[in-house]
């Protein structure tokens, strides 16, 4: 019976540190957005000249927004880049946009790869190779095809390439667009996204996601190049580690990443998230153990529990003030991250909140329950550790 009594105390006392611990992720992540997030860019003269950009843009396919999203890239008010678009083969859409931009913008030096070069599994590294190998600047800037730049965005994001950092990582979060599928992405990446993301940064936890993240190519080349990475789908986090393993640093810019993918859905959204899930399960498995209680209602109901356990407390009364102040916090660190009040109202975004939290626990259920990762056309199965195998399509008779 002791025993018994032990056992149910402790994991009383286990839930309990664990509830305190988010709140005080909450407080410092949303202290340090304050702090962090939307600093205004320096625009006067440099002492000494900004150094040159390599973009390296890997595209696959077209959508509605493909077209202004690569504008912005031509637009933008940096002293020194180029523009690398990288295409795996001649017959994709994306050769013709990319194109007509290069003629609307000559003054722009661009160029275009096609075809890609095979060192790996993880098909974002073999498109990205060709264009890498003959990068000339010091500087590599790898943005995904979803992201709008602001004109200063890849000058924040230099400023903060100090002598001893050599990733610039942007937070993800989403541009503004219509429709719940966007008001459920908003308020994902605004959210739960943002409050990991800020204080693992704080923290000094690598949470480096390559999206749009500014490199400083010599410390790459010392962990091996960007080929070195091709057997990982998760490229960013282990060239993170590899990098910092050898005493450089990483910061977050001041400005968020904008995804403006063109075709948004709730379960476009959820597949993404799902692959992400899968990928943390793989390179970090106590993920699978720690990461439900990050969620506002596992970690609700078990520090009710836990309350009335240790304290005498009322749980059902607990855990709706749980909820109550967990969503008054995240709808600040929302209006943080977006520097001011979202496109929508406070019931479209009580409604993704709501949303987003339930769903949240399938999500991680899901990716337990099928390791396997689809990525666009391809399927893959990774290794404890990271490591990926593509799998090979089923033949049908």
């Amino acid at each position: 019976m002791i025993p018994i009594v032990y056992t149910v105390y402790g994991f009383a006392i286990f839930f309990m540190i664990a509830w305190i611990c988010l709140w005080l992720i909450h407080i410092m992540a949303l202290s340090y957005s304050k702090w962090k997030l939307h600093r205004t860019v320096d625009r006067s003269a440099p002492e000494q000249p900004y150094l040159g950009v390599s973009i390296l843009k890997p595209l696959t396919g077209v959508d509605p927004n493909l077209f202004s999203n690569l504008e912005t890239f031509f637009t933008m008010n940096y002293p020194t880049y180029e523009l690398l678009f990288c295409v795996e083969g001649e017959h994709d859409p994306a050769v013709m946009l990319v194109n007509s931009l290069m003629q609307k913008y000559p003054q722009v030096a661009a160029r275009l790869f096609i075809g890609g070069m095979c060192v790996g599994v993880n098909p974002k590294i073999n498109n990205m190779q060709p264009a890498y190998s003959e990068a000339k600047y010091p500087l590599v800037l790898v943005s995904d095809s979803g992201i709008r730049m602001r004109e200063d965005t890849l000058l924040d994001m230099v400023q903060h390439m100090t002598e001893n950092v050599a990733i610039v990582h942007q937070m993800p979060f989403a541009y503004d667009a219509e429709g719940f599928a966007a008001v459920y992405e908003k308020v994902y990446f605004g959210t739960a996204q943002a409050r990991l993301y800020l204080g693992a940064d704080f923290l000094g936890i690598n949470c480096h996601v390559g999206m749009s993240s500014l490199i400083r190519r010599c410390a790459l080349e010392e962990a091996g190049g960007l080929a070195a990475f091709g057997d990982f789908l998760a490229e960013d986090y282990f060239m993170a580690k590899a990098v910092v393993s050898r005493g450089w640093r990483m910061r977050v810019a001041s400005l968020p990443a904008l995804q403006n993918s063109g075709d948004k859905s709730v379960g476009a959204l959820q597949a993404r998230l799902k692959r992400w899930a899968r990928l943390r399960i793989a390179m970090v498995p106590t993920t699978a153990l720690l990461e439900p209680l990050s969620e506002c209602l596992p970690l609700g109901a078990g520090a009710a529990w836990a309350a009335g356990q240790l304290l005498g407390a009322e749980p059902l009364p607990f855990f709706l003030v749980h909820v109550l102040v967990w969503f008054l916090s995240d709808w600040l660190m929302l209006r943080s991250v977006q520097n001011g009040s979202p496109p929508f109202t406070k019931v479209e975004f009580l409604l993704g909140w709501v949303w987003s939290e339930c769903c949240a626990p399938f999500v991680l259920a899901a990716a337990l329950l099928n390791p396997e990762i689809s990525w666009r056309t391809r399927s893959y199965r990774l290794d404890w550790g990271g490591r990926a195998h593509e799998l090979k399509p089923k033949l049908k008779f």
